[in-house]
């Protein structure tokens, strides 16, 4: 793996972990969507992440 530049580590700097690699959070590391957060927020609500157990929201013109 190639080193990082002192630009990109302070960039990068609340996605690094004590190891010097880039971490997200949990929900974030499995989700396909570009909107990637870092294991050091918490996540109170995303938009695109819908779990399993969650209710299905219907668009108000299906019922």
């Amino acid at each position: 793996m190639p080193r990082m530049s002192k630009k990109l580590k302070k960039e990068l700097a609340f996605f690094l972990n004590d190891r010097g690699r880039r971490s997200y959070n949990g929900l974030c590391r499995k989700c396909q969507h570009e909107c990637k957060q870092s294991f050091r927020a918490a996540i109170i609500d995303c938009p695109r992440y819908l779990s399993k157990r969650a209710k299905r929201r219907t668009p108000p013109n299906e019922l």
